[in-house]
């Protein structure tokens, strides 16, 4: 297997890099090099930007208006952005619904959403975990009863990310509850301003609000806003899942994480000299560059398998799942180690820490701490490191369940 890439790849990457050199905004910019949170309309801008070009949907297929890429080049694509870096599209509409819709939506709903998914007409956000359904996610309890072509809609979901910046919801309700957890859900599409409807902030351990709990009381839902079949949202959530692990690994984010807390560590003075001459610092990131080095290998093995069965994702993406977020979380160790007391945030969104108790060109400090406070949810999110080990030890050991 020859993991190296073609003068052909090459050459998009290099089209891809100058093209966020050329197009990315400089505000946009200097807030995703020092983490900072963008607002709504700096993600919609940026994301129109990429469609204009026909690159806000790197997954999908020419049939629904994507760029039809090979799995390299949206691997390529990512990197590029994430060691920019740069905002990725909206996860919640390019990876998540926008595949949805295209393999499981009727003809109306392909015609109407997808055009508005890639430009970000619509923001959605997803409705699955609930207060007592996280990582058993078929345990869910938010029922839908059917009334003529409405379903009546109660229950309470949690952890929603950017529910409010969101115009739409697409989420799992139980419509059958004599059936057994996974037989008896379906698929739904909300409108985040249905009467009944109301979204409670949740603060995370960063200072941000990016999650939220969603409260459905009585909510009226037409029975057209239904994906695929009543009671078959199973396997529509099973297929939205393998499609949000799709890239997961994050290696250029890790990249830049890497680069950053080296451009840092040579600016912070350790004794007689900087962080950066340390040989325990350097020992560190060498350690965690290598094991990088090796998840990439790995990812290049992974995207090949793919080419050949791109029909449904690949078991093996749990190991990418895994072993990326956690060489993310080294890597946010490493840039609190390099940032010391200054990666301290300020209460609320992040200030720069007072110039005249901080050495020079240290504006980037005070949103250290909270990119090391996220990444520890990302043990979670996307799928939880047990669930993913489960996955391995039955899809690609062969153990039994």
């Amino acid at each position: 297997m020859d993991l190296r890439f073609t003068d052909e790849e090459n050459a998009f990457r290099e089209e891809v890099r100058s093209f966020i050199r050329e197009n990315l905004p400089k505000p946009v910019h200097a807030k995703m090099l020092e983490h900072r949170a963008l607002s709504k309309d700096e993600v919609v801008s940026w994301q129109r930007i990429l469609n204009a070009r026909g690159w806000a949907t790197p997954s999908w297929p020419a049939a629904w208006g994507g760029p039809g890429w090979t799995a390299v080049q949206r691997y390529i694509f990512l990197d590029e952005l994430h060691q920019f870096p740069a905002p990725e599209p909206v996860s919640f509409n390019v990876s998540m619904i926008g595949p949805v819709i295209g393999t499981f939506g009727s003809d109306e709903q392909k015609a109407r959403l997808l055009p508005r998914i890639a430009n970000l007409d619509d923001w959605w956000c997803q409705g699955f975990s609930e207060p007592g359904a996280g990582s058993d996610l078929a345990a869910l309890s938010t029922s839908a009863i059917r009334h003529g072509d409405h379903y009546v809609v109660n229950g309470t979901k949690m952890w929603q990310g950017m529910g409010h910046r969101a115009d739409w919801m697409f989420t799992l309700v139980r419509t059958d509850p004599a059936a057994k957890k996974q037989a008896g859900i379906s698929f739904l599409l909300i409108d985040m301003k249905s009467p009944g409807l109301s979204v409670q902030p949740i603060i995370t351990i960063d200072g941000r609000h990016e999650v939220n709990s969603v409260f459905l009381d009585n909510v009226r839902v037409p029975v057209a806003q239904r994906v695929y079949l009543e009671n078959k949202g199973w396997d529509v959530a099973k297929f939205l899942l393998g499609n949000e692990r799709t890239g997961i690994a994050r290696i250029g984010m890790s990249k830049y994480l890497i680069r950053r807390a080296k451009q840092i560590a040579a600016q912070v003075q350790d004794g007689d000299r900087t962080l950066a001459e340390d040989a325990g610092f350097r020992r560190r990131c060498a350690e965690i560059e290598v094991e990088l080095k090796a998840l990439e290998i790995t990812q290049m093995r992974v995207l090949a398998a793919m080419g050949e069965h791109a029909e449904k994702p690949d078991p093996r993406s749990s190991i990418l799942k895994i072993k990326g977020v956690e060489l993310r979380q080294a890597a946010s160790e490493l840039l609190l180690r390099a940032a010391g007391p200054l990666a301290l945030a300020a209460e609320g969104e992040y200030d720069p820490p007072n110039p005249e108790d901080a050495p020079a060109d240290t504006e980037w400090g005070s949103t250290i701490a909270p990119v090391y406070f996220i990444l520890r949810a990302a043990s979670i999110y996307g799928g939880a490191t047990e669930v993913q080990k489960n996955i391995l030890a039955q899809a690609v050991l062969g153990l039994p369940k």
